[in-house]
């Protein structure tokens, strides 16, 4: 697994989104990428994945793509279809691009399960102690009991002197959930100051609901088929 960067900015907020319970951090991060305007200053190589990309309008999405937004000094990590066994080395990646841009914090998108069909809350959790609970009075709720996976878990458990934020959104399934997506992608408007119309976050949400089911799907079947084709060469 190799950081690829052609750009580095410094004293950065990144926000990560990696493919998890409701596809929550893809389609936030997607969004981002939508409403901000952005500049690609890089990409991180994974060798064990399968040797594919997916082609969108004419445009190249890697697996994993990191994107620069100067307003708002934001480095935004784009993820689709990355397996849960890379995450400890993605973490690793993310201290060491956390390190070369001297970032001020590393903000975690998740999903996380809800019995509550109606409810769609958010919740967050921080090593920053005390002072973000002010802050997040009334808009998101601090996490105190629950099992934290994917990358997200393994940037907690790691000593990583950069602050982490994590938000988690009540997803109803596993499934792409564009409701609670939505909901998440509020919260951290609020917190990054950026101003974007909530209005119609819920019917873009679910265009890009749709969009990431038919990309997911499509690497998921190219993988399938080469692991085919791999196995028709041995066997």
């Amino acid at each position: 697994m190799k950081l690829i960067l052609k750009k580095k900015p410094k004293n950065v907020s990144i926000v990560e989104g990696f493919p998890g319970f409701g596809l929550i951090g893809t389609i936030v991060t997607e969004y981002l990428l939508e409403h901000l305007s952005t500049e690609k200053i890089g990409v991180v190589e994974i060798d064990e994945s399968p040797a594919m990309i997916a082609i969108h309008k004419g445009e190249i999405i890697e697996s994993i793509s990191i994107h620069y937004n100067k307003k708002y000094n934001l480095v935004i990590i784009h993820a689709i279809n990355v397996k849960p066994e890379h995450s400890w080395k993605l973490a690793e990646i993310i201290n060491e691009l956390a390190k070369k841009l001297t970032a001020r914090e590393i903000i975690s998108l998740e999903g996380v399960g809800s019995p509550n069909k109606s409810s769609s809350r958010v919740f967050y959790y921080s090593t920053k102690g005390d002072k973000v609970k002010e802050k997040f009075k009334g808009k998101a709720l601090p996490l105190m009991e629950g099992i934290i996976v994917g990358v997200t878990g393994a940037l907690l458990s790691k000593n990583i002197k950069t602050p982490i934020l994590a938000l988690f959104g009540e997803a109803k399934s596993s499934l792409p959930d564009s409701k609670s997506a939505a909901e998440i992608l509020k919260v951290f408007n609020f917190y990054m100051g950026i101003k974007l119309d909530p209005k119609p976050l819920m019917k873009q949400a679910k265009d890009f609901e749709e969009k990431l089911k038919g990309l997911v799907s499509k690497k998921r079947t190219v993988g399938k088929m080469s692991q085919k084709k791999s196995l028709s060469y041995v066997g």
